[in-house]
């Protein structure tokens, strides 16, 4: 079997590669259309995918498969390692010409993450992570926040909702910021650039998956708002909501989310 180190030189390659294919193709021209969701979809986003599947299951033909923008298979249940992706996550901010989207791939083991990148290729930047080896931006390790007050905590968050009706206990004053993609913010709290990430709602698996393995080897504490851990390559691709918080506020967080039902 291939070892992690080994997987995450192939996704990485994969992500940078594929950041570039974004950017051509943008320059060229979107197509755009809506899923059945209401949420865009662009010509790019199909592209990479396939580039992907193509290039990393090429590689390793033993893995499984799970990706934004490709049809789930049940196949993948009975994998030992599977490729979890996300051809472009943000792509709002990738079709506007903004800098907040990404590339995230993992390679998922027995549930768990072992391998990780996520990269953001309008700002050069590649988050990175090897289960037990700590994580890096740009090669350089990276740590989250010490910060251990919620009080002036800088924030990604739903402004919002976190200031709205729906607490039992209002939160202290803290600094909110938007980024599109989930998968950046995470890396973003695991680089120490903000405190936490919140989102009450269900996540995707290749919008988390990544960025749990980075955030946990920079230091942060990755769980649902309940506390609960997070399990990978289960018959439903979801995480139930997103707690991602420097180490010393995840339980702060925590604590005032319990009366906080999660979401069916």
């Amino acid at each position: 079997m291939t070892d992690w180190a080994d997987d995450l030189a192939l996704i990485r390659r994969a992500a940078r590669d594929a950041g570039d294919r974004a950017l051509a193709e943008r320059e060229a021209g979107l197509k755009v259309w809506s899923k059945s969701g209401g949420s865009p979809v662009t010509s790019a986003d199909m592209a990479i995918d396939q580039m992907l599947r193509e290039t990393l299951l090429g590689a390793r033909p033993d893995y499984g498969w799970l990706s934004e923008e490709t049809a789930d298979s049940a196949d993948r249940l009975d994998k030992r390692r599977i490729f979890v992706v996300d051809p472009i996550d943000g792509t709002v901010a990738y079709m506007k010409g903004k800098p907040w989207w990404c590339v995230p791939i993992a390679v998922i083991e027995n549930g768990a993450p072992v391998a990780a990148v996520i990269h953001a290729p309008a700002l050069n930047e590649t988050f990175d992570a090897v289960a037990g080896q700590g994580a890096r931006l740009n090669e350089r390790p990276i740590t989250a926040s010490d910060a251990d007050s919620l009080d002036d905590a800088a924030m990604l968050a739903d402004a919002q909702l976190m200031q709205g009706p729906l607490w039992p206990e209002p939160w202290p004053p803290m600094r909110f910021e938007k980024r599109n993609a989930i998968a950046y913010r995470m890396a973003l709290v695991a680089a120490g650039a903000f405190d936490a990430t919140v989102a009450l709602t269900p996540k995707w698996d290749w919008d988390v998956a990544a960025g749990a393995l980075i955030a946990a080897e920079a230091g942060a504490k990755v769980s649902d708002h309940h506390g609960d851990p997070w399990r990978f390559n289960r018959s439903d691709p979801r995480q139930a909501s997103l707690v991602c918080a420097a180490p010393a506020l995840h339980p702060l967080i925590i604590a005032r989310c319990a009366t906080i039902p999660l979401t069916p």
